[in-house]
């Protein structure tokens, strides 16, 4: 594994808050803070309500773009993660990503509007000075 991308998984590898950044319906940007995890191929995911705007967003546009790893310590290092979106509902990725923390939002992995927001990264910018590294599959 390069040494780029073991940074950036240090960074994703975390259950951690991030921007998700959308185009609305209007076409104008939407940033909101969700939880991501990651799996090893830096594939991202996060849980959201599938009646959301964020949702209806990436139904008409899957471009997104997350920022995360900003610590108020430490403004680096930072990774910003341009790339596409999928709305997974179906039961297998349910049950892979349910927690027991979301019953305050969701009644179970069955609760309709429970889905699962996965990103394939296209490029990933790591910022730990004036000068980014870039990641690309």
């Amino acid at each position: 594994m390069s040494n780029l991308k073991s940074k950036i998984q240090a960074i994703i590898g975390l259950n951690q808050p991030a921007v998700l950044s959308t185009i609305s319906e209007d076409n104008r940007p939407m940033g909101r803070y969700m939880m991501v995890t990651a799996d090893a191929s830096m594939t991202l995911y996060c849980v959201t309500g599938a009646s959301s705007r964020k949702v209806r967003d990436i139904r008409n546009n899957p471009h997104v773009h997350l920022t995360m790893g900003f610590k108020p310590e430490a403004m680096a290092p930072v990774i910003h993660v341009s790339g596409i979106a999928n709305i997974l509902d179906d039961p297998g990725s349910r049950e892979a990503h349910w927690d027991e923390m979301l019953t305050h939002y969701f009644s179970g992995p069955d609760d309709p509007e429970y889905c699962i927001l996965q990103i394939i990264p296209a490029r990933i910018e790591y910022w730990e000075a004036f000068t980014p590294e870039i990641w690309e599959p």
